[in-house]
């Protein structure tokens, strides 16, 4: 479980599309508290998510041959061949895009409010992904202390560059907000890769050990 919690949460970290609203964010006025309030909303959907599924299993993972445990691994194994068939035909529709995709990208937006920013947190959180976490943490056993601190480093994993950016702007704001822009404009020119790559490397993961345990 801790494994596949880590790969999951470096997926979450690694996926472009946060940190690109989230740079926007905190370079917008008062930027700081609307970037602390989408860091709040992150967290806060993480926590929920786990917080219902070990309402549900009772903290105690089901059998792994047992009714629930199947369709766990079931849904997981659903999740792992979307993501590989969203990586597939994000790459196909890839050039297509860098083709007819001319407009100028904004280097600054005002979100409006902090309330905004934490509305923007929730809908561009890469939930595919953040399910694949959910049908993991069915397998967490809550009778062991170890299973807290993997659950946190999979919250902390997969908040660390929200986290960073927005420490940095705190303490370094003008320098930070040069940087994260142009780090973002990198971004804007790459993320179809990134996200490529972390979709079908994360998707065929969750495929493989899905097999492997429904088949083993």
């Amino acid at each position: 479980m801790v494994l596949d919690l880590m790969l999951i949460a470096l997926a979450i970290a690694l996926y472009p599309l946060p940190m690109m609203a989230f740079i926007l964010v905190v370079s917008s006025p008062r930027g700081v508290w609307k970037g602390l309030a989408f860091i709040l909303a992150w967290l806060a959907n993480l926590v929920a998510v786990i917080a219902i599924v070990l309402a549900l299993t009772g903290g105690e993972p089901p059998s792994p041959r047992s009714p629930p445990g199947v369709a766990a691994l079931a849904l997981k194994l659903a999740i792992g061949v979307g993501l590989v068939v969203y990586g597939v035909r994000r790459y196909r529709r890839r050039k297509l895009k860098a083709a007819r995709d001319t407009a100028p990208k904004p280097s600054h937006v005002d979100v409006g409010s902090v309330w905004a920013a934490a509305g923007l947190a929730v809908l561009i959180q890469p939930w595919g992904m953040v399910a694949a976490g959910a049908t993991t943490v069915i397998e967490a056993d809550t009778s062991h202390a170890t299973t807290f601190i993997a659950l946190f480093g999979f919250c902390l994993l997969a908040s660390s560059g929200l986290l960073a950016a927005e420490l940095y702007m705190v303490f370094a704001p003008e320098a930070a907000q040069a940087r994260l822009l142009r780090m973002r404009a990198w971004m804007e020119g790459h993320k179809d890769e990134a996200i490529v790559f972390v979709c079908l490397l994360l998707g065929l993961w969750l495929t493989a050990q899905s097999i492997y345990e429904l088949t083993g």
